[in-house]
């Protein structure tokens, strides 16, 4: 049940969570608890803002991320979890397809989650839904799906990180892997440790560049070759602030500084996304698409998980 409140109330508490998540103490699973916290308690008061601040500051501060990270350790990360990628994606999507026919989901949903799962979650989605033409109904359901998973994941992939005595190395490949959307596996990874966090950053969004080529795929396969690929630019940014870093030792100095104001961006993009993560939000997922979602990421997150400890 909503509080009732003034009816400013709502965006004064908004703006005031806000500002709690760029406190030092503030971790992104806390900033994610509260902004769930939030969605319970009162009807969101600027739900399009949210939005659109959501993408924007994931953009912004993963480039930040970028002036941490030195060039070629992250072309030898990329190398490594290329076959993992590939594999994955093509399990993914095949079994997406099967689960599709077996819970008798609408297609344009099945394909969004799936593709949600396999590459980079709402990133995914967000570029897919006008290549299929999908409607908003079954945008939202797949992005319900994608962010309910994700929460759980923030909170859970650390502590069997830590039961599995995965090194950095292990635990930002996996997370990178298994983990649907770029806030959570940074969220996740840095929680971890530093290093952890450079891998799973790196690996996750070489894995965002497959939402072209499977853009293409989509095109053809739902018969809208026409409709316009949106291309996430902001990786070519990430990749100048990786060559920056590496390049250019006069940044050096301001370096701990640009991460700090990264990592804290977020953070409160995590209270942005839990904002988003009312009941009404997962009640609307239904049944059936929820399952498909789960089954698909218990899938690739076991066997990612077993991958990576035999390797």
């Amino acid at each position: 049940m909503k509080l009732i409140h003034h009816p400013s109330f709502p965006k004064f508490l908004y703006f005031c969570c806000a500002i709690v998540c760029l406190l030092p103490w503030m971790t992104p699973p806390l900033a994610l608890l509260l902004g769930i916290f939030f969605a319970q308690a009162v009807d969101h008061p600027l739900p399009t803002f949210n939005q659109k601040a959501t993408q924007l500051l994931l953009k912004i501060s993963v480039v930040g991320l970028g002036f941490g990270m030195n060039v070629y350790t992250a072309m030898k990360v990329g190398m490594e979890g290329f076959l993992f990628t590939i594999v994955s994606i093509v399990s993914i999507l095949g079994l997406g397809y099967l689960l599709m026919k077996l819970l008798k989901i609408n297609p344009k949903t099945s394909f969004l989650i799936s593709a949600g799962t396999a590459i980079c979650g709402g990133s995914a989605i967000a570029a897919l839904s006008p290549v299929m033409k999908a409607n908003e109904k079954q945008i939202s359901v797949a992005l319900g799906t994608v962010f309910i998973l994700n929460s759980v994941a923030l909170f859970v992939f650390p502590v069997i990180g830590h039961i599995f005595h995965l090194s950095q190395t292990q635990f930002g490949m996996w997370c990178a892997i298994a983990i649907h959307d770029t806030s959570s596996v940074v969220g996740a990874a840095s929680k971890y440790g530093n290093e952890a966090l450079q891998i799973a950053t790196t690996v996750k969004l070489a894995r965002a560049l497959w939402i072209i080529p499977v853009a293409l795929g989509t095109a053809m396969l739902f018969k809208t070759a026409k409709a316009k690929i949106q291309i996430p630019y902001f990786i070519g940014l990430f990749v100048l602030a990786m060559l920056a870093n590496t390049y250019f030792t006069q940044l050096h100095p301001w370096t701990p500084y640009l991460l700090m104001v990264s990592k804290a961006g977020l953070t409160l993009t995590l209270f942005f996304i839990g904002s988003g993560l009312s009941f009404a939000v997962i009640r609307s997922v239904g049944f059936r698409p929820l399952l498909q979602g789960i089954s698909l990421w218990l899938f690739i997150s076991l066997a990612a998980l077993g991958a990576i400890l035999i390797i």
